[in-house]
């Protein structure tokens, strides 16, 4: 849903990397020195991570810390959780964090400029308290303010940080695959670095669900989940990774016209359910929700369809209406369709509002949507397939209908001995 700026730093970062070794080397090992080594396995401690779509900038690569306070003092630029007396944080952990402020005193929004004698070490962050809504038992809890810290400047559709806990980007490790676009636009023969596929969603600690089109013949897979924004570590829950160890996809998956299209990822070791690692719900079989029922679709892929859209770096959402089966076929073959298409029983449609869409990048991405009499839960309803363009007034998205698929997920989660009642309603 910055890809221009994205591919500039993973060239220049590859580039330099690889006349550091005097040949190109290893892409295996090219790779991990940017994105870190995708088989190590995170803890719910905040500590540095490796960052998913771009190269961050880690604390190693920052040589001058210091920053001078409003008062002219010189203090030190630390992570807002580690600074026990700033006028942005709160003593229990929940700092306010511009996301728009890329000139202040420190090099990271994420960073604030503190005394040395109220810098706390980064194994005694300021951690905030439970809550009530980080002890809720069950699936689908949305948080709505966010995980750890409030953000301001979120005037482009930015989710917060954590409040879509089950949303997981999906990446590829073997780095082989044709389709992937070329890092530099000037040389589309030139090295070429494969690393997101795509959205999923954690529907038990040890199963991601996501669209077939993504993983259908992938052969290294690896499942991140706790990512917000890709080009910090920051944040005081880290994202954790896990090696997908068996892809499932529906024997029915057409991939000429996307029925079917639906797939389970199987991890090779369970995700940690934290504040901002959680399970989504899924809705009961073959109970559609109504048309008009206003659902949020997530997701870091392009802002617009071709070469001028770019890839987000935060955490995107966008909130669109369900559309009605009858009336999405008939918008649909108003479009290049015609008008004796006929939309598949596997998909469902959102969207149709001008500006307000999923696009390229967020294919396998949930559509959360708001179960009924239970405020702040939600269940997943679809699966960010495909449309026509990218958000275009009157033109709904199309997305696989999870309810009409319950059965086929119910199946191959029992048959591989896990319980389907961890993201039952």
């Amino acid at each position: 849903m910055a890809r221009n700026m994205m591919r500039f730093l993973i060239f220049v970062t590859l580039l330099a990397f690889c006349r550091g070794q005097g040949e190109l080397g290893d892409l295996d090992s090219v790779i991990k020195q940017i994105f870190g080594d995708p088989n190590s396995q995170t803890t719910a401690n905040p500590l540095p991570q490796a960052s998913t779509l771009v190269p961050g900038i880690s604390d190693n690569e920052v040589g001058d810390k210091s920053c001078k306070m409003e008062d002219g003092r010189i203090g030190e630029c630390v992570r807002y959780y580690l600074c026990n007396a700033n006028n942005s944080v709160i003593t229990d952990g929940v700092g306010i964090i511009d996301i728009r402020v890329r000139d202040g005193p420190c090099a990271s929004y994420m960073d604030t400029c503190c005394l040395p004698p109220d810098t706390r070490d980064i194994s005694n962050p300021i951690t905030p308290p439970p809550t009530t809504q980080t002890q809720r038992q069950g699936c689908g809890w949305r948080n709505i303010e966010g995980v750890g810290f409030r953000i301001t400047g979120d005037k482009d559709g930015e989710s917060k940080f954590g409040e879509f806990p089950w949303m997981v980007a999906v990446l590829n490790s073997d780095y082989v695959d044709p389709r992937i676009e070329p890092v530099n636009d000037n040389e589309p023969n030139g090295q070429k670095l494969n690393v997101y596929v795509g959205g999923g969603s954690l529907i038990h600690p040890s199963i991601v669900l996501t669209a077939a089109h993504n993983v259908a013949g992938a052969e290294a897979l690896v499942a991140r989940a706790g990512e917000w924004d890709t080009q910090t570590t920051k944040e005081i829950y880290p994202h954790q990774d896990r090696d997908v160890a068996r892809i499932e996809v529906h024997k029915d998956f057409n991939k000429g016209n996307l029925f079917y299209d639906i797939a389970l990822l199987f991890l090779a070791k369970p995700m940690d359910l934290t504040p901002n690692v959680g399970v989504v719900c899924l809705p009961p079989p073959r109970e559609r929700v109504p048309g008009g029922t206003r659902c949020f679709a997530s997701g870091w892929g392009k802002d617009k369809f071709g070469k001028e859209g770019r890839y987000q770096v935060i955490l995107k959402k966008v909130e669109v209406p369900v559309v009605e089966r009858s009336t999405c076929q008939t918008q649909l073959r108003n479009t290049r369709l015609g008008h004796f298409f006929e939309l598949h029983t596997s998909f469902m449609c959102a969207g149709g509002e001008a500006g307000k869409d999923t696009c390229k990048g967020d294919g396998g991405s949930p559509l959360s949507c708001p179960i009924e009499y239970e405020k702040d839960r939600y269940m997943q309803s679809g699966i960010v397939a495909w449309g026509i363009g990218c958000g275009e007034d009157g033109t709904p998205g199309v997305y696989v209908d999870v309810s009409n698929l319950r059965n086929w997920i119910d199946d191959k989660v029992a048959g591989a001995g896990y319980d389907p009642m961890t993201y039952t309603i």
